[in-house]
């Protein structure tokens, strides 16, 4: 069964993801992501993630965490393609990208607060 703090460190997981990103997106890094089942996140979601919000017997637990799974998969599409865009020197889709993946990744830390702030 998750700690109290195992929300937070899969916030902290996703986070870590975005700055691996950003890093790379402004040429501090080279970072090439992975697939949203690869990612430390994603590994839970997919992995062990099913089985402990079960063991917590909450439909609201329940609810939240089967609403991660879309936009984790579309935040890592959104990353996957301001990389490429930026690697050839199309701008002003990758900034297009970029937002994307910060919207997505707002509503990724909500939930995963919401999951926090539940159990």
């Amino acid at each position: 069964m998750p700690s109290k703090a195992f929300f937070l460190m899969r916030l902290n997981d996703h986070i870590q993801y975005l700055k691996e990103i950003e890093a790379t997106l402004v040429g501090e890094g080279t970072f090439s992501g992975s697939s949203h089942q690869e990612c430390k996140l994603g590994k839970w979601l997919y992995g062990d993630g099913p089985s402990e919000i079960d063991a917590l017997q909450s439909k609201k637990l329940q609810e939240i965490f089967d609403s991660l799974f879309e936009p984790h998969e579309r935040f890592h599409n959104a990353s996957k393609q301001a990389l490429e865009k930026k690697r050839r020197g199309e701008e002003q889709a990758a900034q297009a990208a970029v937002t994307e993946m910060h919207i997505l990744s707002h509503i990724i830390a909500q939930k995963l607060l919401e999951l926090d702030a539940l159990a």
